[in-house]
């Protein structure tokens, strides 16, 4: 076997993470939709909710571990389970499982990109010229403020906030910084509606996720948007001044 062939297999294997991450995607997004819902916890509350009660520890070890891979493989039912989170286990718990459990499956898909075409592409970028090399380097200069906002920023799916940073090359440790504690107040949010599931499925109801929008917690949200964009203007604005 020559040295061109072993770098060829050494380079398509590195690409296996991410490969198996996007087919557990692809087929979760089709045969798991209607398990990790609403409905599936509604029907089994008691048995969850008995549980609990029984084995505390060892729910909450399983129901980090499902968290997780459901992260780590982008499947459906991310927002179900951080409400679950709330459900099983109240504000303050709950809120805590959430965001291990988010930032452990986040650390999971980060590297998956990274050891495979993230390293291609992060390659790429470093010989780059013209506008992609100014992107990458304002990118390099506003990391941390970056990170913060795609993880604030509502509009941004988390599996989007997930694979773009490795793909271009951040630091993984402000990668893990920004994701562990831009996380939160979405956690938070989520695990709240999470604490108040019993009544809702007693009114035969279903949650009402509108509550994301309302002034009282977009309005935090979006202040800390602004608060993560400032040292983004605030260079952009020296730099000018400096021309």
């Amino acid at each position: 076997m020559t040295d061109t062939t072993r770098a060829a297999k050494g380079g398509l294997s590195r690409h296996i993470p991410l490969l198996v991450i996007l087919a557990v995607a692809v087929v979760g997004f089709f045969t798991l939709r209607d398990y990790l819902s609403f409905e599936t916890l509604r029907d089994n509350r008691e048995a969850l909710l008995a549980y609990r009660d029984a084995y505390y520890g060892t729910l909450a070890a399983i129901f980090v571990a499902a968290y997780v891979v459901i992260v780590a493989f982008s499947l459906p039912g991310a927002a179900v389970a951080s409400m679950t989170g709330g459900f099983l286990f109240g504000l303050a718990v709950g809120t805590g499982l959430n965001v291990v459990s988010a930032t452990v499956g986040a650390s999971a898909i980060f590297w998956a990109a990274r050891l495979g075409l993230g390293n291609a592409l992060t390659a790429k970028l470093e010989t780059s010229e013209g506008t992609i090399r100014k992107l990458k380097d304002g990118l390099r200069e506003n990391e941390i403020s970056v990170l913060f906002l795609l993880r604030l920023v509502p509009a941004v799916p988390f599996f989007v906030a997930n694979l773009v940073p490795a793909l271009v090359g951040v630091k993984f440790s402000n990668y893990l910084f920004t994701t562990a504690l831009g996380i939160i107040p979405g956690a938070i949010v989520f695990t709240w509606i999470g604490v108040g599931l019993g009544g809702v499925f007693d009114r035969g109801e279903t949650p009402d996720l509108s509550l994301l929008w309302e002034p009282f917690v977009i309005g935090p949200i979006v202040g800390l948007c602004v608060l993560a964009a400032l040292p983004i203007v605030i260079k952009a604005l020296r730099g000018k001044k400096e021309m």
